[in-house]
């Protein structure tokens, strides 16, 4: 029984792959792309010709909780800003973006109109980017992702976590999700000799 629970459990965590009949074998790495780029959504999108426009959903100060404290590393009760907004290119909504910031870093952050700038403008004139941390993996939305950003039952996601530091300490932590069959990251970059 110890056994079995233990290859679950690693199973679970992504270590192993199970074959029933087969055995249980070390799972492959999975393979993570590297994003070089931080750019602003709306200039993103005004470069490619089309009109810009971001629906804020909320902008609120909080006090770090359980759930939220680990996601910048501070102590229970840190202020923090959270804002989810979602952004549209021409009609269709392409960023649903919800987002953490620590309050002494970007103390003015809840008072912005995200509807004329956006937060990583903001951020980047603020608390300029020191270290940036990135991962991406596709996914199936829960109910409120699909209803904002305008999904069918069946359609997947591909989900961004980015966390970025400046002057030392991690500023922010947002989750941004894209329709899977209306988004795709790409990088490009030259090497100097």
């Amino acid at each position: 029984m110890t056994a079995n629970r233990a290859l679950r459990e690693l199973q679970a965590s992504g270590v192993i792959v199970r074959r029933a009949g087969i055995g249980s074998f070390i799972a492959e790495p999975r393979p993570i792309g590297q994003m070089i780029e931080i750019r602003n959504i709306a200039e993103e999108i005004q470069d490619r010709g089309h009109v810009y426009r971001a629906r804020v959903i909320q902008n609120l100060e909080e006090k770090a909780t359980a759930e939220t404290a680990p996601l910048l590393e501070v102590p229970l009760g840190t202020r923090l800003f959270h804002s989810i907004i979602v952004h549209h290119e021409a009609e269709f909504p392409i960023q649903l973006e919800e987002r953490f910031v620590l309050a002494s870093a970007a103390p003015r952050y809840g008072e912005m109109d995200f509807m004329q700038t956006t937060p990583n403008e903001y951020l980047t004139h603020i608390a300029p980017l020191e270290r940036v941390e990135h991962r991406v993996c596709a996914m199936m939305p829960d109910e409120r992702t699909r209803t904002m950003l305008g999904l069918n039952a069946n359609e997947p996601v591909l989900r961004m976590t980015r966390r970025t530091w400046s002057r030392s300490r991690l500023v922010s932590h947002a989750w941004l999700t894209h329709p899977g069959t209306r988004f795709e990251l790409s990088a490009a970059f030259s090497i100097d000799d």
